[in-house]
Protein backbone atom coordinates (compact mmCIF):
# COMPACT_ATOMS: atom_id res chain seq x y z
CA UNK A 1 0.00 0.00 0.00
CA UNK A 2 1.41 3.53 -0.97
CA UNK A 3 2.57 5.95 1.93
CA UNK A 4 -0.39 8.42 0.84
CA UNK A 5 -3.32 6.11 0.82
CA UNK A 6 -2.62 4.88 4.16
CA UNK A 7 -2.13 8.73 5.17
CA UNK A 8 -5.43 9.27 3.51
CA UNK A 9 -7.02 6.27 6.10
CA UNK A 10 -5.38 8.17 9.52
CA UNK A 11 -7.16 10.50 11.36
CA UNK A 12 -5.89 13.92 11.28
CA UNK A 13 -4.58 15.60 14.83
CA UNK A 14 -7.63 17.91 14.77
CA UNK A 15 -10.34 15.05 14.08
CA UNK A 16 -8.48 13.08 16.85
CA UNK A 17 -8.71 16.08 19.21
CA UNK A 18 -12.70 16.78 18.71
CA UNK A 19 -12.82 12.75 18.84
CA UNK A 20 -11.49 12.75 22.61
CA UNK A 21 -13.29 16.01 23.29
CA UNK A 22 -16.99 14.43 22.50
CA UNK A 23 -15.93 11.46 24.37
CA UNK A 24 -14.88 13.54 27.63
CA UNK A 25 -18.24 15.70 26.68
CA UNK A 26 -20.42 12.35 26.94
CA UNK A 27 -18.93 10.98 30.03
CA UNK A 28 -19.55 13.95 31.70
CA UNK A 29 -23.05 14.64 30.51
CA UNK A 30 -23.80 10.82 31.31
CA UNK A 31 -22.56 11.12 35.02
CA UNK A 32 -24.18 14.05 35.39
CA UNK A 33 -21.32 16.70 36.08
CA UNK A 34 -21.36 20.41 34.41
CA UNK A 35 -18.08 21.64 32.92
CA UNK A 36 -17.97 23.53 35.90
CA UNK A 37 -17.48 20.49 38.02
CA UNK A 38 -15.32 19.01 35.79
CA UNK A 39 -13.06 21.77 35.90
CA UNK A 40 -12.90 21.93 39.51
CA UNK A 41 -12.00 17.68 39.60
CA UNK A 42 -9.17 18.49 37.10
CA UNK A 43 -8.15 21.56 38.19
CA UNK A 44 -8.73 23.42 35.57
CA UNK A 45 -10.83 26.83 34.60
CA UNK A 46 -14.30 26.36 32.98
CA UNK A 47 -13.35 27.94 29.99
CA UNK A 48 -10.18 25.60 29.57
CA UNK A 49 -12.80 22.36 30.44
CA UNK A 50 -14.83 23.67 27.12
CA UNK A 51 -12.12 23.83 24.98
CA UNK A 52 -10.92 20.13 25.69
CA UNK A 53 -14.79 19.05 25.12
CA UNK A 54 -14.91 21.11 21.78
CA UNK A 55 -11.48 19.87 20.24
CA UNK A 56 -9.98 23.45 20.48
CA UNK A 57 -6.98 22.55 23.07
CA UNK A 58 -5.65 19.57 22.82
CA UNK A 59 -5.46 17.96 25.88
CA UNK A 60 -1.78 16.80 27.33
CA UNK A 61 -1.70 13.47 28.30
CA UNK A 62 -1.12 13.78 32.17
CA UNK A 63 -4.41 15.80 32.09
CA UNK A 64 -6.16 13.20 30.21
CA UNK A 65 -4.96 10.80 32.47
CA UNK A 66 -6.57 13.44 35.45
CA UNK A 67 -9.72 13.70 33.12
CA UNK A 68 -10.34 9.53 33.05
CA UNK A 69 -9.84 9.43 36.82
CA UNK A 70 -12.06 11.79 37.74
CA UNK A 71 -14.70 10.58 34.93
CA UNK A 72 -14.00 6.52 36.15
CA UNK A 73 -12.60 5.38 32.93
CA UNK A 74 -9.30 4.00 31.71
CA UNK A 75 -7.64 6.54 29.36
CA UNK A 76 -8.59 4.61 25.76
CA UNK A 77 -12.05 4.88 26.60
CA UNK A 78 -11.31 8.40 24.84
CA UNK A 79 -10.16 6.71 22.05
CA UNK A 80 -12.77 3.74 21.73
CA UNK A 81 -14.38 4.51 17.99
CA UNK A 82 -12.00 6.81 16.44
CA UNK A 83 -10.77 4.35 13.50
CA UNK A 84 -14.79 3.70 12.45
CA UNK A 85 -15.58 7.30 12.95
CA UNK A 86 -14.28 10.76 11.43
CA UNK A 87 -15.80 12.67 13.92
CA UNK A 88 -18.29 10.89 16.93
CA UNK A 89 -21.37 12.76 15.92
CA UNK A 90 -23.85 11.16 18.78
CA UNK A 91 -27.58 10.29 16.46
CA UNK A 92 -30.44 11.92 18.31
CA UNK A 93 -31.43 8.76 20.14
CA UNK A 94 -27.81 8.51 21.43
CA UNK A 95 -28.17 11.92 22.86
CA UNK A 96 -31.61 11.15 24.41
CA UNK A 97 -30.46 8.08 25.78
CA UNK A 98 -27.05 10.14 27.60
CA UNK A 99 -29.67 12.31 29.33
CA UNK A 100 -32.68 9.75 29.95
CA UNK A 101 -29.38 8.16 32.07
CA UNK A 102 -28.19 11.57 33.32
CA UNK A 103 -31.34 12.00 34.77
CA UNK A 104 -32.17 8.73 35.94
CA UNK A 105 -28.78 8.84 37.88
CA UNK A 106 -30.09 12.12 39.54
CA UNK A 107 -33.10 10.63 41.06
CA UNK A 108 -32.64 10.67 44.79
CA UNK A 109 -35.42 7.46 45.97
CA UNK A 110 -34.38 4.13 45.20
CA UNK A 111 -38.00 3.36 44.81
CA UNK A 112 -38.68 6.23 42.29
CA UNK A 113 -35.58 4.71 40.20
CA UNK A 114 -36.78 1.80 40.44
CA UNK A 115 -40.59 2.55 39.26
CA UNK A 116 -39.05 4.23 36.45
CA UNK A 117 -36.69 0.77 35.32
CA UNK A 118 -40.80 -1.49 35.51
CA UNK A 119 -42.03 1.71 33.00
CA UNK A 120 -39.16 1.39 30.61
CA UNK A 121 -39.58 -2.74 31.22
CA UNK A 122 -43.53 -2.66 30.62
CA UNK A 123 -43.88 0.27 27.43
CA UNK A 124 -41.07 -2.01 26.08
CA UNK A 125 -42.65 -4.93 26.16
CA UNK A 126 -45.94 -3.82 25.00
CA UNK A 127 -44.04 -2.13 22.06
CA UNK A 128 -42.39 -5.70 21.02
CA UNK A 129 -45.75 -7.32 21.79
CA UNK A 130 -44.51 -9.50 24.84
CA UNK A 131 -46.73 -9.96 27.79
CA UNK A 132 -45.89 -7.83 30.56
CA UNK A 133 -43.60 -9.75 33.39
CA UNK A 134 -45.72 -10.86 36.92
Amino acid sequence: MMLAQRAARRPRSQDVDGHVGARVRDRRILLGLTQHQLADLIGVTYQQAHKYEKGINRVAAGRLYSIAQALGVEVGYFYEGLQTAGRLVPSPQQRMLLELARNYLNIPVRAHREAIAALARALAERQNGDEPAA
